[in-house]
């Protein structure tokens, strides 16, 4: 397994534990909650920084990314999606969008390994077909801005 599918997995335990306890998004706030998180559990210096990446990225942008999954998940409102789907989908979604060094079929791919490891088995096709929706147009092969 490489670095950065531990540094996902790490940004999902923290985004997974951020998003139940109703935590604040603030950067301040955001950085002083992963460094009590890293205090009490083992992060691993080498997955530390791109999982930092994700986290203050995804914190910062979730209005757009939980918009963007809203705008994808007919008949599912991000309330109802288990808290591991959620922030799966804000992983890939940040990185599809965000990520211009990742590419769209390895952020889906991710998501969806990431997915058989931490939630169930039907979760992964509901992952995929929402990944599918934001991917877009087959040409589209990058981040858009913002």
């Amino acid at each position: 397994m490489g670095l950065r599918r531990k540094s996902r997995e790490l940004a999902l335990q923290f985004l997974f534990s951020h998003d139940f306890a109703g935590a604040s998004d603030e950067p301040q706030a955001v950085e002083h909650e992963l460094e009590r998180f890293c205090a009490c559990f083992e992060t691993g210096k080498k997955t530390l920084p791109y999982a930092r990446e994700l986290i203050q990225g995804i914190c910062a942008k979730r209005t757009q990314i939980d918009g963007e999954l809203a705008d994808r998940s007919h008949n599912w409102r991000l309330e109802r999606m288990s808290h591991v789907d959620r922030n799966i989908l804000r992983i890939a979604v940040y990185e599809m969008k965000h990520r211009d060094d990742v590419p769209l079929k390895v952020a889906i791919n991710e998501a969806l390994e990431i997915a058989k490891l931490y939630s169930k088995s039907d979760s992964v096709a509901f992952i995929n077909g929402i990944l599918d929706a934001v991917q877009g147009e087959p040409g589209e092969t990058g981040p858009t801005a913002g």
